[in-house]
C-alpha cells in the first residue's frame, strides 16, 4: 500500500498528526527576513499557543496588525509592512495557527475562529494591548471580523480585503445564501463556487494529499493574478468535487513558474519551504468548524453590529468571492457596520501582491479620512 492510499483511509486527526509538528519554532520569521532590511522577528509564547511573527516600523508607533489567509505567511504583507512602517507605524505580521513558524495542533477542533482569535488576543496583549488598526485578507479577514465583533476594546480600526463581514458567522451554510443563482444554476451548482470547501470535508486527506504532492507547484498555482474575464463564468472551484480533487486525476499541481506579479522565485522558495515543513493539512482545517464557528459568532454583543472605522477592500477580479457586482454577498457587511468605507480594486485574490501599490494608497487615504495615523 503506497502513502496515497494510508492518507486516503486516515482519520484527519491522524493525518495532521502525520505531517505537522506541535510546538512552533520561529525558525520561519528569521528566515523570512534575512533579505528585508528593516524587519524584526519576534515571538510569543503561552501555555496554549506559540505565535511567530515579524514585524517592522518603531516599536513606539500605533500598532498594525496584519492577518494572513490561506495558504499565505506572515510576508504575504511585506508590502504593506514597509510602507506603513515607514509612516511611523509598528506593523506586525504572525504566521497564523497552523503556518510557518507558529505551532499547528493536530486537532482539527484547534482551528476555529474562537481559538484563532484567541491566539490574536494574546499576540495583541503581547504587544502592549492598545488598540490596533487589525488588517486581514481571505480566511486572516473572518478572525479580523472576530476580533472587530468579539474583541472590540482591541480594535482602533478595520481593514478587510476579499472576504465581507458576515455577522452570523463566516461559514458554509452562510456563503451558499449568497450565491448568484444566474452564474450558478442551483440543479448544476448547489453550493455555487464554494464546492472546494464541501470537498476538503468529504476528501480531507486526499486534498491535503494532492496539495503536498509538490508544495513548489501548489503555491506557483494558487497563487496567479486576476483575469478580469474569469468573474463572467463559473469559477474553477465550484467543480473541485466534480473533477476529483483542486487538479483533477493527476493529484497534483501542474509545473508553472511563478507568477511575476504576485511572487519572486526567491520568495516562491519560502513558501515552499515553509509548507513542506508544516504541511497543508492544518491550514486545511480551518475549513471544517462551520458549526463552532456559528455558535461563537453568535456570542458577540449588540448583535455583531461594529461601530468602528471599516475599509472593505473588493477584489473586482477574484472569481471565488466577487463582492462588488454581487451585492448579496456584501449587503450584510453594509447594513452590519456604523461606519463602512469601501474600495475597488482592479485584482484578483492577492490585491496586497497584485495591487500592493493601489492597497497602500487606499489604506492610507483610508487612515488620514479617519485621523488613524501615527
Amino acid at each position: 500500500m503506497n502513502r496515497r492510499e494510508v492518507i486516503a483511509g486516515a482519520a484527519i486527526a491522524t493525518v495532521l498528526g502525520s505531517t505537522a509538528a506541535v510546538a512552533g519554532t520561529g525558525v520561519f520569521s528569521n528566515a523570512y527576513i534575512a533579505d528585508m532590511p528593516g524587519f524584526r522577528a519576534g515571538e510569543v509564547r503561552t501555555a496554549r499557543h506559540y505565535t511567530s511573527y515579524i514585524e517592522a516600523g518603531p516599536a513606539s508607533g500605533p500598532l498594525m496588525i496584519f492577518v494572513h489567509g490561506h495558504p499565505e505567511l506572515a510576508i504575504t504583507w511585506k508590502w504593506q509592512m514597509a510602507h506603513f512602517a515607514q509612516k511611523g507605524w509598528r506593523c506586525v505580521a504572525p504566521d497564523m495557527r497552523g503556518y510557518g513558524g507558529s505551532s499547528v495542533p493536530t486537532a482539527p477542533s484547534a482551528y476555529t475562529v474562537r481559538e484563532i482569535s484567541t491566539d490574536m488576543a494574546e499576540l495583541h496583549d503581547a504587544l502592549g494591548g492598545t488598540p490596533a488598526v487589525w488588517v486581514g485578507h481571505d480566511w486572516g479577514a473572518p478572525i479580523v471580523w472576530a476580533m472587530a465583533s468579539n474583541h472590540p476594546k482591541r480594535c482602533w480600526g478595520i481593514v478587510n480585503m476579499s472576504i465581507p463581514y458576515l455577522a452570523r458567522g463566516f461559514a458554509l451554510p452562510h456563503l451558499v445564501a449568497t450565491v448568484d443563482r444566474k452564474l450558478y444554476p442551483i440543479d448544476q451548482y448547489p453550493v455555487g463556487q464554494w464546492d472546494y470547501w464541501l470537498y476538503y470535508r468529504e476528501q480531507f486527506a486526499m486534498a491535503q494529499l494532492d496539495f503536498e504532492a509538490n508544495a513548489t507547484d501548489t503555491i506557483a498555482a494558487l497563487f496567479r493574478s486576476g483575469n478580469p474575464k474569469a468573474i463572467d463564468a463559473p469559477a474553477f472551484t465550484a467543480t473541485v468535487r466534480e473533477k476529483g480533487g483542486w487538479f483533477g486525476e493527476a493529484h497534483r499541481a501542474p509545473s508553472m513558474s511563478p507568477d511575476p506579479r504576485l511572487l519572486t522565485p526567491r520568495e516562491l522558495r519560502t513558501y515552499a519551504s515553509a509548507f513542506e515543513k508544516t504541511g497543508f493539512g492544518a491550514a486545511n482545517a480551518w475549513y471544517l468548524n462551520d458549526a463552532a464557528n456559528i455558535a461563537f459568532a453568535g456570542e458577540t454583543a449588540n448583535f455583531g453590529r461594529l461601530d468602528m472605522s471599516v475599509l472593505y477592500v473588493h477584489c473586482e477580479h477574484d472569481a471565488v468571492c466577487e463582492t462588488f457586482r454581487n451585492r448579496r454577498i456584501a449587503d450584510p457587511m453594509r447594513s452590519d457596520c456604523k461606519d463602512l468605507s469601501e474600495v475597488k480594486i482592479a485584482s484578483g485574490h492577492f490585491p496586497m501582491l497584485e495591487r500592493r501599490d493601489e492597497v497602500n494608497r487606499a489604506m492610507t487615504t483610508w487612515l488620514s479620512a479617519k485621523r488613524l495615523v501615527a
